[in-house]
């Protein structure tokens, strides 16, 4: 179903065809988040396990969908209970993502704190299909505990939006859905940095708040005609601060002498274990895990980025790295996905076919609703630049 697009209230500019050898704007959309939803899907049955426990689980490594860990037991077996995790059905990564597309779909323009407050919470409390769950019900009723906080101080304890972030336990919640705001803001980081930092401000703090903006900053680079690995890279490094450049250049240190994930695996985990503060049991957090810290970084984006490294780019070879590592491997997948994507990299069709069935979800309405908006705001910061140029050259005196 597409949905409905409202007047902009500037024209979007024309736009040139693209060979399918150099995607342009609609279909790299359509990859990173289709990417994205697939790597969920694919991470979803084998998360919070080491990737020695999936290779015994499977028989080997994991190279496509699979089913439950569990089995048939998926409905009562402890720690996955009482969600359908596998099968290809996307998880909470592509709730939220899609969840945030609707927000631009009616703001349609750059978002801030309180276009999370005034939208993003009345969408997670609103009855939808979820796919873990085989039910209808509502994203709140899927989401973790700290997306939940967005709601619970949001929508119950009226917080600043700009401040409802600090508190919460601080984890991949914000980055892993931030790939939207990438793409609307396609081939300007720095631009998709700072919008992402507002964006999260209401439901991350410290390191969580920071990879928003770095995983966002990534896949607007991922975007750029000509962009490679090592470009994406350097874009998210130039705005990252504090532990979280810190653990991508480690892990991409180490990630550049491998083009195999299965030599990779271990590695990569090794250079990124001195920021990460979850601690080598996943499923069992320190004591000193999730606080803000300058010193530390969630896990899952410098790996992905490692993992993206690893595969050259290519969609297949960094999605099954990341599923393989294991741990919160959905969302690094997610992560990875979406940057292979934004790239160009092409999604195996029978994937995507498999998990927009199994999920009964249109994995590419969102990026055609998405593509449309950012062409829409692309229009009115031509606008707003014309408008501060005329300003500033008259203040200027320089007519």
């Amino acid at each position: 179903m597409t949905p409905t697009t409202a007047t902009a209230a500037a024209p979007a500019p024309s736009h040139p065809t693209h060979s399918p050898a150099t995607p342009g704007l609609d279909e790299r959309i359509t990859r990173a988040l289709v990417g994205a939803a697939v790597g969920d899907a694919l991470g979803g049955p084998v998360e919070g396990w080491t990737p020695e426990q999936i290779a015994e689980r499977h028989g080997g490594r994991v190279t496509g969908i699979v089913g439950p860990w569990y089995g048939d037991d998926w409905r009562t077996a402890r720690p996955v209970a009482p969600y359908h995790k596998g099968d290809g059905h996307v998880t909470d990564d592509t709730l939220m993502t899609h969840a945030l597309i609707r927000v631009y779909e009616k703001v349609r323009d750059h978002l801030d704190a309180y276009a999370v407050a005034d939208h993003l919470v009345p969408d997670l409390l609103a009855p939808r299909w979820i796919p873990e769950l085989e039910a209808e019900a509502l994203p709140l009723q899927r989401i973790f505990l700290a997306e939940k906080w967005i709601v619970a101080r949001l929508h119950y304890g009226h917080v600043d939006p700009r401040e409802a972030g600090a508190g919460n336990i601080v984890n991949c919640g914000a980055a892993m859905y931030m790939a939207p705001v990438g793409l609307v803001n396609a081939g300007h980081p720095e631009a998709a940095y700072a919008e992402a930092l507002e964006v999260a401000a209401p439901h991350q703090s410290s390191y969580g708040r920071e990879a928003a903006g770095v995983f966002a900053a990534a896949v607007a680079a991922a975007c750029r005609p000509g962009a490679t690995p090592e470009t994406v890279i350097d874009a998210a490094l130039a705005p990252a601060k504090d532990g979280t450049r810190a653990a991508i250049e480690a892990v991409c240190e180490v990630a550049a002498r491998h083009d195999d994930f299965e030599a990779a695996l271990l590695p990569l985990r090794a250079a990124v274990t001195p920021f990460d503060t979850v601690g080598p049991d996943y499923r069992s957090p320190a004591l000193g895990a999730r606080r803000p810290s300058r010193l530390h970084a969630i896990e899952e984006l410098p790996v992905a980025l490692g993992m993206l490294l690893v595969g050259g780019g290519d969609y297949r070879r960094t999605v099954l790295g990341s599923v393989n590592y294991g741990r919160d491997c959905d969302s690094i997948a997610t992560m990875s996905g979406a940057l292979a994507g934004a790239l160009g990299g092409e999604v195996p069709h029978d994937w995507a076919t498999t998990v927009a069935e199994a999920s009964r979800l249109d994995l590419e309405a969102p990026a055609r609703a998405l593509a449309r908006v950012a062409r829409e705001v692309f229009a009115r910061d031509l606008e707003r630049r014309a408008a501060h140029e005329e300003a500033f050259t008259a203040l200027a005196g320089e007519r």
